[in-house]
């Protein structure tokens, strides 16, 4: 019996991995690719800024009972943000076609060779990965921000931070960014003009507007849905599916049934729930699946499929292991006698080194970052500040005010105090500190009793990166002359956890399954022991934290995975 495939590759999900999977396998069979996608398309100014739309814009899915806030609990809800609450760890992940690419910092960061320990196979070392990071960066347009005489590219909060770096004896440097300012790099884009990319999207030249991590309106960003999807799905007819969320993987046997007995020779039957039409059951039949949901979204579906579907029960039991936070730490100096206008330029510019790119030290090696936040939140910082701190100016203001009316004055006045009431500003001079590190990377994922994800962090195994962590962030407070420093975690109640944005682990590679969950092997990389054509391609293949921003080494594997697939060596045209 000869079975009838609707599809040659079904892949699940649209981060970074499963965006580079689909451009590739589109154009080695074009038309005969499927995207499932269980968030929204955002098209060019389509991301929320009002509050209303802010609080709606939280994914939440009522059939999951998932823990959730009460105001988000009780509506369905498709939106931009899922937040995972877990044991001493919270994860902030994206939904939407693009994936994280919507909401990540835009930093392509390669990590040095000695991140790449006894842990990681030798197919998927710094060398092996070489020519992927290089294709990769080219097509994601990495570059730092342009420097010229053009006051409007000023970025102040990078020039304090690397005054601070020299304070430390340490090294800063700008970061290569995915970010669009024009096509050509040696003469940027006038800021504010649009133009179409290399790959035929229109993208806007980066406006400055420090909204990256919430959707950027302009399309400055060079998010998956502006190269690598547009192609796919322009060029090569890769058929597109959002709001499809991915249920369950089915092996066939040779009759084209499911057969939980089969290893994947004969393909399989994707299953995904139609978020837009009353969660209808759907199905396709592929001859190939690559699942690309994310960490924690991937390691949930195939355990799923695992231990409560029992559609793959061979999968290795070292599914779920090796999480980890990639040191994530975040942190906040309030109130400095030093400018940072943290509301101003793309959200990360440059990067201070502390033994992570240079004098290696795994114990505490860490990136120190500059992070902006956007205008709006700048405005609400000021309207929280204690009353008291503006009392002295709201006095004279509503004193100038009354003269006006009663007097007579000038409207000059009521200008200079308003400029009385606002200057000094807590945004201004508050600065945020992103940092990332190699953590131990020994979090372990498991099936709650529900059936989700659900993780457990040792974070206590991790202290002394964090500690080191917290130290630079004092010497930061003592240097700007600022009043406060909030570090999160702060290990006091109930703020006694870490927030992660960038989950790695799960389905490591391996050289066996043993080790691992998916093949290092040349022939089947990124394949799933036991499984012939079933792939994973995201952050959860990553056999340990990377300490760098891990977008450069999730596309690098990616690619690597596409290769292994196709058969096609890749290239930056597409």
């Amino acid at each position: 019996m000869s079975i009838k495939y609707d599809y040659e590759a079904v892949v699940i999900g649209s981060g970074f991995g499963g965006s580079i999977n689909t451009c590739r396998l589109a154009k080695r069979w074009p038309g005969a690719v499927l995207l499932l996608e269980r968030g929204r398309r955002y098209p060019m100014g389509s991301f929320p800024r009002s509050p209303y739309d802010i609080a709606n814009s939280f994914w939440n899915l009522l059939p999951e009972q998932r823990k959730r806030p009460k105001t988000i609990a009780a509506q369905e809800a498709h939106g931009l943000f899922d937040i995972r609450n877990f044991d001493h760890i919270d994860a902030v992940v994206s939904a939407g076609l693009g994936g994280g690419s919507l909401i990540y910092a835009n930093v392509f960061l390669e990590p040095p060779e000695e991140v790449f320990d006894d842990n990681w196979p030798a197919a998927a070392r710094k060398e092996a990965l070489q020519p992927y990071y290089a294709v990769s960066k080219e097509v994601l347009g990495a570059r730092p921000v342009p420097q010229s005489s053009d006051p409007r590219r000023k970025v102040i909060r990078t020039e304090l931070f690397q005054e601070f770096a020299q304070s430390e004896g340490r090294e800063s440097k700008l970061l290569d960014i995915n970010v669009f300012f024009g096509n050509d790099f040696e003469n940027p884009t006038a800021i504010g003009l649009q133009e179409k990319n290399r790959y035929g999207a229109v993208q806007t030249s980066c406006v400055y507007c420090a909204e990256c991590d919430l959707g950027c309106n302009t399309h400055s960003k060079n998010s998956l849905d502006l190269n690598y999807l547009h192609v796919a799905e322009h060029q090569y007819a890769a058929r597109i599916e959002t709001e499809a969320l991915g249920q369950k993987i089915a092996p066939l046997n040779e009759r084209g049934e499911e057969d939980p007995s089969a290893t994947g020779e004969h393909g399989y039957r994707v299953y995904w729930l139609d978020l837009k039409n009353g969660h209808v059951e759907c199905s396709a039949l592929s001859r190939r699946v690559v699942v690309s949901a994310g960490t924690l979204g991937s390691t949930e579906l195939l355990m799923r499929c695992r231990d409560l579907h029992k559609t793959l029960p061979g999968i290795s039991q070292q599914l779920g292991q090796h999480f980890s936070a990639n040191g994530d730490f975040l942190s906040f100096v309030i109130d400095g006698k030093k400018p940072a206008n943290p509301n101003y330029g793309p959200v990360i510019t440059q990067g201070t080194d502390y033994n992570l790119l240079k004098d290696f030290d795994r114990k505490h090696a860490f990136i120190l970052e500059d992070a902006s936040y956007p205008n709006f939140a700048a405005w609400y910082t000021e309207g929280i500040r204690p009353g008291l701190s503006h009392f002295h100016a709201f006095v004279r203001t509503v004193r100038l005010m009354a003269s006006r009316f009663l007097q007579g004055l000038g409207s000059g006045h009521i200008g200079y105090a308003f400029n009385e009431l606002l200057k000094g500003s807590l945004s201004y001079t508050s600065i945020v500190l992103l940092c990332m590190g190699i953590d131990k990377g020994n979090g372990v994922m498991s099936l709650c009793k529900e059936g989700f994800i659900h993780v457990k962090w040792p974070y206590r195994d991790n202290r002394g990166l964090y500690d080191a962590i917290e130290r630079m962030g004092k010497r930061f407070r003592d240097w700007t002359g600022a009043k406060v420093f909030v570090p999160l975690p702060n290990w006091l109640w109930p703020m006694k956890r870490n927030v992660t944005v960038h989950a790695l682990g799960g389905c490591r590679l391996a050289d066996s399954p043993q080790r691992g969950v998916t093949s290092a092997a040349p022939e089947t990389f990124g394949q799933v022991f036991g499984y012939q054509g079933l792939y994973v391609a995201d952050g959860a293949l990553l056999p340990s934290a990377v300490g760098a921003n891990p977008v450069a080494t999730i596309s690098a594997l990616s690619e690597r995975v596409a290769e292994g697939i196709t058969g096609i060596r890749p290239t930056a045209d597409l």
